[in-house]
């Protein structure tokens, strides 16, 4: 049964390889054996790499199918349409075309099982390629509020050093004022005199102004903090929002471009793999002797092709036949005085009949 549908697999003629040799059976099922592995790999790879895709089984398996019987049909194809001569370089240059499909079959299923063959070591490339993503998208966004949030920086601090500086010279008169009431500079005079009294007035001028300023600039401060911190809401709600993106970043393309990145001799070495087993089945054929499922096909073909070749003669002959009997019944007839007469007859009253036609027609324009 399995040896069956082997045979099956190797697009050779079953009835014809029922007649063959045992040999001559397991060849040819060791070459369907492999025709249908190599689907059976290629729908494995096709349905993790679009899975990857996806994500999703039941859709990842439906057209991994769809792959795995379309290179099963391909494979099979190649196979069954390579025929053995009596020259090795005509079967060469007959199979060049099929070699070269089988190349890029190779390559197409090889890479998605590198994929995941290497999956460990392609989640780490993304795992930093993600990270770098995460940092660069957060330095992009910045820059929309770093110009924004410093202005208000630079803004704050002008208002707090406008506060400190009424500061200093709030304390500068009440030292003067001080320094006047104990004798220490001024008039030296101990005690609160005129001048302490101006130099007190002025303080508490001073001091009344200090305190108008903080509460205004206070205000504005307050005012800024509050803007200055709906922009770093704005910043995290924008960098959450694109986080997920960053998070997804991981399908097909860029797996591929993370498996490029990584040492290329393993991945050579699988893709070699891959084309010796979709190869082997057109080396097979081209390496191994006539066989005696060869000959009896050829002999089939053969057969079929003189068939065909006598009809078309016999169709040939048949008609140049009836050509010439046909132009001897043609001369025969011609001869005969009978048909001869009938046709002069008939000539003449069509004659007559036309002169008759153009007298009536020219007495009517006349």
């Amino acid at each position: 049964m399995l040896k069956r549908f082997f045979i099956l697999c190797s697009g050779a003629d079953a009835d014809v390889l029922a007649q063959s040799s045992n040999g001559e059976q397991n060849k040819y099922a060791g070459i369907g054996a492999t025709v249908f592995f190599t689907a059976f790999m290629a729908f494995l790879a096709a349905s993790y790499a679009l899975y990857t895709v996806f994500d999703n089984y039941i859709t990842a398996i439906f057209f991994g199918i769809v792959w795995g019987l379309l290179i099963f049909n391909l494979d099979r194809f190649i196979v069954s349409t390579i025929k053995k001569k009596d020259n090795f370089l005509d079967e060469l240059l007959q199979a060049t075309p099929r070699i070269i499909l089988a190349v890029i079959i190779a390559v197409v299923i090889s890479k998605p099982l590198e994929l995941k063959i290497f999956e460990k070591e392609i989640d780490q490339v993304l795992l930093e390629q993600k990270n770098d993503l995460t940092l660069a998208n957060q330095e992009q966004i910045a820059t929309q509020y770093t110009p924004v949030i410093t202005a208000i920086d630079d803004e704050v601090a002008t208002l707090k050093g406008e506060i400190s500086a009424k500061e200093t010279e709030v304390n500068t008169l009440y030292e003067t004022y001080v320094a006047e009431a104990e004798g220490r500079k001024g008039t030296e005079l101990v005690g609160k005199g005129p001048v302490y009294k101006e130099k007190r007035e002025k303080h508490d001028a001073m001091l009344a102004e200090l305190v108008d300023l903080k509460k205004v600039n206070t205000e504005k401060i307050t005012g800024l903090e509050m803007k200055k911190t709906e922009l770093a809401a704005a910043y995290a709600e924008q960098v959450d929002t694109s986080q997920p993106i960053i998070d997804n970043f991981g399908g097909l393309m860029a797996r591929v471009n993370a498996l490029n990145t990584l040492p290329w001799l393993p991945s050579f070495f699988i893709f070699l793999l891959f084309l010796a087993i979709e190869t082997s089945p057109i080396f097979a054929k081209l390496l191994s002797p006539k066989g005696e499922y060869d000959f009896k096909v050829e002999d089939a073909e053969g057969e079929i092709k003189t068939w065909v070749a006598q009809k078309a003669d016999q169709r040939k002959i048949l008609l140049e036949t009836d050509h010439t009997i046909n132009d001897r019944v043609y001369n025969d007839i011609a001869e005969e005085d009978e048909l001869y007469q009938y046709k002069k007859k008939i000539a003449r009253e069509l004659m007559q009949k036309q002169q008759n036609a153009f007298y009536k027609r020219q007495t009517d324009i006349l």
